[in-house]
C-alpha cells in the first residue's frame, strides 16, 4: 500500500511560480511511476505530468515548457515546479502513482493510488 500526500498549493498571480510536493509512503518509492493530475471545476480531470520510475517524462501539451516534473527518491518524494503560471492552470492538484516501469500514461485509471490534492489558484 503506498499513501501519497501533496502539499504546495496556494494563491498565485498570473507568470509566478508554484512548487508542488507529493510525498510518499513505503520503501520502494524508487519502482513507482508517478504523475499529477488536475481538475478545475465544471471539468474532467486533466493530465499534466508523468515520471517514470527510471527518468522518462512527459509532459501535457498545454504545460510543456512551463512545468517540471521531478523526484527524489532519498526523500520519497516528487515535486512539479509550476512557472509562468496562468489562469487556466487553476485546478485542484493531485498526485498519482502505480508500480513501474511501464508505458507513459495520461488517464486516471492507469494509476493505483492517489493523494487527496492541493488547490492552486491563479489571479489574472
Amino acid at each position: 500500500q503506498v499513501q501519497l500526500v501533496e502539499s504546495g498549493g496556494g494563491l498565485m498571480q498570473a507568470g509566478g511560480s508554484l512548487r508542488l510536493s507529493c510525498a510518499a509512503s513505503g520503501r520502494t518509492f524508487d519502482s513507482l511511476d508517478m504523475a499529477w493530475f488536475r481538475q478545475a471545476p465544471g471539468k474532467e480531470r486533466e493530465f499534466v505530468a508523468f515520471r517514470r520510475s527510471d527518468g522518462i517524462t512527459y509532459y501535457a501539451d498545454s504545460v510543456k515548457g512551463r512545468f517540471t516534473l521531478s523526484r527524489d527518491n532519498a526523500k520519497n518524494t516528487v515535486f512539479l515546479q509550476m512557472n509562468s503560471l496562468k489562469p487556466e492552470d487553476a485546478a485542484v492538484y493531485s498526485c498519482a502513482a502505480r508500480w513501474g516501469p511501464s508505458q507513459i500514461a495520461t488517464t486516471p485509471d492507469r494509476y493505483t493510488y492517489w493523494g487527496q490534492g492541493t488547490q492552486v489558484t491563479v489571479s489574472s
